[in-house]
């Protein structure tokens, strides 16, 4: 008996390693805490400045992304003015053309700026948002620039509902879905959650004109512009799936009950 204690007692600090390395998966920990024993203590200690060493290497891929995509602001801006200029001197034609052209622009700087960050945060541990922080905050934003269609917008995600990803992430992916629900929806945008024991699961419905089955794997194509698709869809919904996917999670499209579209945001739980 007295020796199964002494074993009992030498595997206590692996056990507790253990659970602290798992907080650090799930996201509930940022660096291992705790005091080890000293044979314990310096691979502890290794393995935070390992995590501190990632974590700054990270931030500054994602700050260079971002260096770059506000280095293009400004020759975008200056083509944008072109195409002002043309219209200005009776060419239609050239104008609408630039006008395209920036717009695709800027949408190919936004859909990698994004992609680059979240692979970025899905290298990061430590990563949990509060899904109803998120989506409070996006709702009240949506009901201020979609003012003048008085929109109807139901919120009813639990409160204890977090998932594994960065919050600025979780914004982009349910602010694009629930900006594309504002824009093609007649009255009503409902957004709400459930989970399992693994994932969080958002839906948000609109009673717009919806889009029909045959397109709705288009829509989420990478370089396919949502509304040119098909309509009553939006943009930013190749963003939203290649966001979920380097979550781990996924996005799809359905009918909703509400009589338009149902996207559905999964992504993984957080403890």
């Amino acid at each position: 008996m007295a020796g199964l204690w002494y074993v009992r007692r030498g595997l206590s600090p692996v056990a507790q390693l253990r659970t602290r390395l798992a907080a650090v998966h799930t996201g509930a920990e940022r660096r291992v805490a705790g005091s080890y024993p000293a044979e314990v203590q310096p691979l502890v200690d290794d393995l935070n400045e390992l995590l501190d060493h990632q974590e700054k290497t990270v931030q500054r891929a994602v700050g260079k992304a971002g260096d770059l995509a506000h280095g293009l602001k400004t020759p975008l801006a200056l083509l944008a003015q072109e195409a002002e200029s043309a219209a200005r001197m009776g060419n239609p034609a050239l104008a609408e053309s630039i006008t395209q052209q920036v717009d695709r622009m800027r949408r190919q700087i936004d859909h990698h700026l994004a992609h680059a960050r979240a692979a970025a945060s899905g290298a990061m541990p430590g990563a949990r948002t509060s899904v109803l922080k998120s989506a409070e905050g996006l709702v009240r934003t949506m009901q201020q620039l979609h003012a003048d269609k008085r929109l109807t917008i139901d919120c009813t995600v639990d409160r204890d509902h977090a998932v594994r990803a960065h919050r600025h992430d979780l914004d982009e992916m349910l602010g694009n879905l629930l900006d594309n629900a504002c824009k093609w929806a007649a009255t009503r945008v409902r957004v709400e959650s459930s989970a399992t024991p693994a994932a969080i699961v958002i839906l948000v419905d609109d009673d717009g004109p919806g889009i029909a089955e045959t397109l709705r794997e288009a829509v989420l194509q990478r370089g396919v512009r949502a509304d040119e698709a098909a309509p009553g869809s939006g943009f930013g919904l190749a963003i939203v799936r290649d966001l979920a996917e380097l979550y781990g999670g996924r996005i799809a499209l359905d009918k909703s009950g509400l009589g338009g579209l149902q996207a559905r945001l999964q992504l993984p739980r957080a403890t």
